[in-house]
């Protein structure tokens, strides 16, 4: 019975051995099993790899680049001639001849006044004038005669001198006399309004009817043919502006269109509050196409700067407050941290004081998702455009 037990025990021993084994057996299978289809499943994601290509004008190589030196402007526009005309004379209006908008030339009539009143005033001077005049012959008769009377001795000298202060006092009653005529006959002519210049009517202040008093507003008038913007230049730049500096000129609502101007003024004191420095842009509007009260931007040209490293403002990305660009080296891309400068937006064009080489060449096209290590290259295409050619286009 014993040697039953212990043949018993030794066939459970192999069993649980042989099931060890195949367990073992069966992991290293299933393990191996996972790894191929591990291998496979990678082999099926893995992707080609893209290469990035740009067209010619994609890319701008770093070239050094004079800068124009710039300022820029804002202001509104004002008719550099202009003029409010007044009433010289207080009356009643009776005619207008002229409305907003039209054109009139030096000495035009533009308003009348009734001269019923002025002409009175001046046929009374006149009346005056010529009872003067009789009274002066008068006085000058009697002051020969009583020269003659004197050397006779027929009169005392006292007589004499008496006709010779009448005579006097005939004259200079005569020159008040004619003095008064000359005003009338002015008041008369003040009573029609004329042009005191080539221009536009921009305003007319009263119709036909209404009383004006002297000095009271009738018509604006403005001179389109020149046109001045006025604009604040910061204390800190109006050393460097100087008179005849050049500007171009941009209206609101009309950026597609310049006009050029040059500094003809600059104030001598600063604007109160602003400390900022007024200064005055002469500009031609020969077409007319100009008028008060716009609003304009522009630059004001300064000198150039010594050759810099430019490159095309659309090169320029942003990234946490830093700015950087995408470079094209060894065909990849390449991410390179720059410090700029001076803009110049005219040209289209920044200056770059570190980060680049010259000749680099940098990715103008905005472009999203670039990264850097990513194959690139540049499609045969003509001549390769530099850092100006991209700016402008």
């Amino acid at each position: 019975m014993r040697n039953s037990l212990i043949s018993q025990r030794g066939l459970v021993r192999w069993r649980f051995m042989w099931l060890s084994i195949f367990c073992l057996a069966l992991l290293a299978g299933g393990g191996t099993l996972i790894k191929l289809r591990a291998g496979k499943d990678a082999t099926a994601v893995q992707k080609p790899v893209i290469t990035l290509e740009f067209a010619q004008s994609d890319i701008a190589v770093v070239q050094k680049h004079e800068l124009q030196q710039v300022i820029p402007l804002t202001g509104n526009l004002q008719a550099f001639n202009q003029t409010l005309v007044r009433a010289k004379v207080a009356g009643e209006i009776k005619q207008t001849l002229v409305r907003e908008g039209e054109a009139v030339r030096r000495e035009q009539v533009l308003a009348r006044l009734d001269t019923v009143d002025f002409q009175s005033r001046l046929n009374e001077k006149i009346a005056n004038l010529e009872g003067a005049r009789a009274q002066l012959g008068l006085a000058e008769k009697n002051q020969q005669n009583s020269r003659f009377l004197l050397q006779q001795k027929f009169i005392s000298q006292n007589a004499y001198d008496s006709s010779q202060s009448n005579l006097l006092v005939s004259q200079a009653s005569l020159k008040s006399y004619q003095a008064q005529v000359d005003l009338a006959r002015n008041a008369l002519n003040d009573a029609v309004v004329r042009s005191p210049m080539d221009g536009y009517v921009a305003k007319r202040h009263v119709q036909p009817g209404e009383k004006v008093s002297q000095d009271m507003p009738l018509f604006s008038i403005v001179d389109l043919s020149r046109m001045e913007l006025q604009a604040l230049i910061p204390a800190s730049e109006i050393g460097n502006v100087k008179l005849g500096q050049e500007a171009t000129i941009r209206i609101e609502g009309n950026s597609s269109k310049t006009y050029s101007g040059r500094v003809e003024r600059i104030n001598p004191a600063a604007e109160a509050g602003s400390r900022s420095i007024m200064i005055y842009i002469a500009i031609n509007n020969a077409e007319r196409t100009l008028r008060g009260g716009m609003f304009a931007t522009g630059l004001l040209n300064l000198s150039k700067t010594p050759p810099v490293l430019a490159i095309p403002i659309s090169a320029l990305r942003g990234e946490n407050g830093q700015n950087y660009v995408m470079t094209l080296e060894a065909g990849k891309l390449a991410k390179h941290f720059v410090a700029i400068g001076q803009t110049v937006e005219q040209d289209g064009l920044v200056e770059i004081r570190s980060g680049l080489a010259e000749s680099a060449q940098v990715v103008t096209s905005r472009v999203d998702g670039l990264k850097p290590g990513a194959p690139a290259l540049i499609k045969s295409e003509p001549a390769q455009a530099t850092v100006a050619e991209a700016a402008k286009g």
